[in-house]
């Protein structure tokens, strides 16, 4: 095995969290470290749960729904009044009184 290509292992590693200010030691290769959050802070293991706002969140997406319904009826309006008009197009009549 070779030496000295292993870093340097600390058994003593303390932890900060900068949100509660926990405190904790454990080994590893740094010798300190600073966490944003921590178990103790941390909503998933403190079972202090945030709630969304599900109401505003299902009222921005019925709005955008009914937004899509009426842009969807103007389109098919025009998309068929084209189509009407293709339709309707010359009749021979007309189109051997242009020549």
């Amino acid at each position: 095995m070779k030496s000295n290509i292993h870093p340097a292992y600390f058994s003593d590693a303390t932890v900060t969290c900068s949100s509660c200010g926990n405190r904790f030691i454990t080994g590893s290769t740094k010798k300190d470290f600073h966490v944003d959050v921590c178990s103790s802070c941390h909503p998933f293991y403190t079972g202090d749960h945030r709630l969304l706002d599900v109401k505003g969140r299902v009222d921005t997406f019925q709005k955008k729904i009914e937004q899509a319904k009426k842009y969807q009826a103007l389109n098919t309006s025009k998309k068929d009044k084209a189509k009407k008009e293709q339709k309707t197009g010359k009749t021979l009549r007309e189109l051997l009184n242009e020549v």
